[in-house]
């Protein structure tokens, strides 16, 4: 099946999440008033990514610090470099009380793969602690709904627009894309209900909704920012 080009590029967001790492490892040491982190999740076929890149950019022009885009591929790379501190994956889970109060609520169908998942959770909470952080998809408005210092978002569309967005993207047929968005949203709820126990599609879970066929997504981008951080340009 093909991949094309879905996802930004892995490699130039890796030293900044190293550096997001020392910070949170600097948080734990010393506490510190929180950054503020972002979160993505979308419908799949609605293009998260270039929204996501769009609001990096622009709060770094606002704040004058860097930020960093999160996802999955970022954080299997992460993975996979062994770069992630062992005292902050300890810390999370001890410090942040909270944190396994979450755990303790997911689903029963979480303990079969109760290592990979916790890591995968503690690497999203590890990223939006030390905030200036996008992070698309991974449950992270589940996961982070009780951090105070974390925005979320969501992106729907009609399903022609869905449709059409990754079957240019990818280079497919209609036909193919039309099966393809079918069927990656209905494994995506299926995961998220199996190990959070939760619906990403829940309204409530947002601070906003946004209609990625009716809004460009540069001005999604500008309205998600001027709220988290209350800036024009």
């Amino acid at each position: 099946m093909p991949t094309g080009d879905l996802f930004p590029s892995v490699e130039r967001r890796l030293k900044a999440y190293h550096g997001l790492s020392d910070r949170a490892k600097a948080l734990v040491e010393k506490p510190a008033p929180l950054k503020p982190t972002i979160t993505l999740t979308r419908e799949f076929g609605c293009e998260a990514f270039p929204i996501a890149e769009e609001l990096v950019r622009q709060a770094e022009k606002i704040t004058g610090e860097p930020w960093v885009l999160v996802d999955k591929s970022l954080l299997d790379a992460v993975a996979k470099e062994h770069r992630i501190p062992e005292e902050i994956i300890q810390s999370l889970g001890k410090k942040q009380r909270w944190f396994d109060d979450m755990l303790s609520t997911f689903s029963a169908n979480w303990k079969g793969d109760a290592d990979h998942y916790r890591l995968l959770c503690e690497q999203v909470v590890m990223a939006a602690s030390a905030g200036n952080a996008v992070i698309v998809g991974l449950g992270a408005p589940i996961i982070t709904k009780a951090m105070t210092n974390c925005h979320h978002f969501r992106l729907i569309a009609a399903h022609d627009f869905k449709v059409g967005s990754i079957a240019r993207r990818l280079k497919i047929s209609k036909q193919e894309a039309e099966l393809m968005v079918l069927d990656r949203q209905k494994e995506r709820d299926r995961v998220i209900r199996k190990l959070l126990d939760a619906d990403e599609h829940a309204p409530l879970l947002y601070h906003a909704i946004f209609n990625n066929g009716k809004i460009k997504s540069r001005q999604i981008a500008r309205i998600i920012r001027e709220y988290v951080l209350g800036a024009n340009d």
